[in-house]
Formats: structure tokens, C-alpha cells, sequence
């Protein structure tokens, strides 16, 4: 029956390399025209690599990061917005009003924001700007950090308007 909602959770089958469904779920993200082999090779090479720079490295294991998939974890934390602008009509006005983010929201646009970075970049491997961009997010840097900030800044500069969230 076409048109049914689906409980996609439910569906999502976790990651063959890690079991991890945030991982798998980045996969799908990253896949495109349904070519889910190279979106796991891009994204397990980029995870390797985060592996490689880890080893010696005092910082963190200082932090307790063990590997990969804690610095992807740790940088998906820190790039999921809790607050945005919603646009919103009242007596002939828009306005922008700043709202809370839903989890689920949070993690589809830190996912987005990601993915936007890294395929803004041009000129190499993407496995290697992948593991770049989620070093600098787990450090709070980098371009989906920078859309981070704007957003709650966007949100911040128009709490004038937060009365009219409903």
C-alpha cells in the first residue's frame, strides 16, 4: 500500500562492522543512488583513519577515546543543534521564532551538516575529508560546527520572538 508511514527504527538494522545503528543509519546517509557498499567502504576507511591518528596520541587517550567510532560518536554530540529558527506567520508578519530541536531532528541535521561539509570539499579522497571533518567536530571545530554555531546564534539573536512558539 503506497503512501504508508513506515517505522523506519525498526527497520534499521545495525552496522555489520561495529552493530552500531548511528552508524548504520550515516551509511544511508552517505549513500548515494543506492550504492551502499561504497558509503560503508568511504565511511569504515574514514573510521580507520581516525584509528591511524589515535595511535599516540595522549589527548585522547586521556579522554578515554578508544577508537574510531568514539571520536564519530563524540562528534555527532557535538554538531546536533538544540536550537533553531522556524519561520512563522502571525498578523501578516513572519517571524523568526527560535524552537527546540527534536532528537531526532538533532541527529538528522548534524548528519546533513556533516555530509554538506564534506562534500563541499573538493580534491580528495572522501574517506579522507570524512575523517578530517569528524576529527575537527569531536575538537568542536570545523565547517558542520561553524553551521552549528550560526544556527544557535540565528536562534539567540531572535529569543525576542520566542513568546510566539507554540
Amino acid at each position: 500500500m503506497a503512501g504508508r508511514i513506515t517505522n523506519s527504527e525498526a527497520q534499521l538494522r545495525p552496522d555489520p562492522k561495529y552493530g552500531d545503528k548511528v552508524i548504520a543509519k550515516f551509511i544511508n546517509c552517505m549513500m548515494l543512488d543506492g550504492r551502499k557498499t561504497s558509503a560503508q567502504r568511504v565511511v569504515y576507511n574514514a573510521l580507520e583513519e581516525i584509528d591511524k591518528r589515535l595511535v599516540g596520541n595522549e589527548e585522547a587517550e586521556a579522554e578515554g577515546i578508544k577508537d574510531g567510532r568514539d571520536i564519530f560518536l563524540r562528534a555527532i554530540a557535538n554538531v546536533k543543534p538544540f536550537l533553531e529558527v522556524r519561520s512563522k506567520r502571525i498578523g501578516g508578519a513572519n517571524y523568526q521564532v527560535p524552537m527546540q530541536v527534536p532528537a531526532n531532528r538533532q541527529q538528522a541535521l548534524a548528519f546533513r551538516w556533516i555530509i554538506t561539509a564534506v562534500r563541499s570539499e573538493k580534491g580528495r579522497p572522501t574517506h579522507l575529508k570524512l575523517a578530517d571533518e569528524l576529527w575537527a567536530a569531536s575538537r568542536n571545530e570545523g565547517k558542520a560546527m561553524n553551521t552549528r554555531d550560526q544556527t544557535h546564534r540565528m536562534a539567540e539573536a531572535n529569543k525576542a520572538f520566542a513568546h510566539f512558539a507554540r
